[in-house]
């Protein structure tokens, strides 16, 4: 049994870890799967977008417990790579977290680039509760997602957020009914996937690269040449040929 199902449709993958009995942790065979399956789907020309999910009850209850009394800096780089892998990808990624993400398993929504969360989501750090220190960049993405004071209310004094208080406070785009709540996320990523690829691989490259330009001029910048290079494809001339005959029509 494959650990991670992949389905593409629209131009979408979605990737449902698929371990329910055990709250779809991070073991190692289903990072070796996350892995595979990210490899698959960005080999893919069809492929623009991806989402990522849990197969219910729990989007990713984290790490095995049993061996985080035996770990040492490797087996946990080993762990955290399946959600790095994820937080890497050139392609825009959505977490449809569906249930409980837990310690790691919330860095696995955090490395993605929009959050959209069932109201039955449960984001629970957990780091401290258990006796362990926050790890996989776990403070880092939080606080640049969500902000220092929510940082400290989930991780020092273990605030748990169901996905309306989630939404409240950033830490997600929109919370939805958990009977959308997939659906919601596939039209967004379809969105997405209907841009040509290049064209939203190079986008997201640059939307990343503004967190180190504090000036409006050295973003205009920073744009310039791609956006010089993207009236230089094929599908802008096409993309501007539809608009155009759209307009002159009305």
């Amino acid at each position: 049994m494959s650990l991670v199902i992949i389905d593409k449709s629209d131009g979408v993958a979605t990737l449902t870890l698929n371990n329910p009995t055990e709250r779809n942790t991070l073991t190692a065979p289903m990072v070796a799967d996350i892995l595979a399956a990210m490899d698959d789907v960005e080999n893919d020309s069809a492929i623009g977008a991806i989402v990522v999910t849990g197969a219910a009850p729990a989007f990713c209850a984290g790490a095995n417990l049993g061996n985080l009394a035996t770990a040492t800096p490797e087996s946990l780089s080993n762990i955290y790579e399946g959600f790095l892998r994820i937080a890497r990808s050139p392609l825009p990624t959505i977490a449809a977290v569906n249930g409980a993400a837990v310690g790691a398993g919330m860095n696995l929504a955090l490395g993605c680039d929009v959050r959209i969360a069932a109201r039955r989501a449960k984001f629970d750090t957990r780091f401290l509760q258990i006796g362990i220190h926050p790890g996989g960049g776990h403070t880092w993405m939080l606080r640049r997602i969500a902000g220092p004071q929510a940082t400290m209310a989930t991780v020092i004094f273990g605030e748990i957020l169901d996905g309306a208080e989630a939404e409240r406070v950033g830490l997600v785009w929109k919370c939805v009914d958990d009977e959308a709540l997939l659906a919601t996320a596939h039209e967004m990523a379809a969105r997405a996937a209907s841009a040509p690829r290049e064209l939203l691989k190079v986008t997201k490259e640059t939307i990343q690269a503004m967190s180190g330009i504090d000036a409006h001029s050295d973003a205009v910048k920073r744009e310039i040449e791609p956006q010089v290079w993207s009236t230089r494809q094929p599908w802008f001339a096409e993309r501007l040929a539809a608009l155009q005959a759209k307009i002159s029509k009305k």
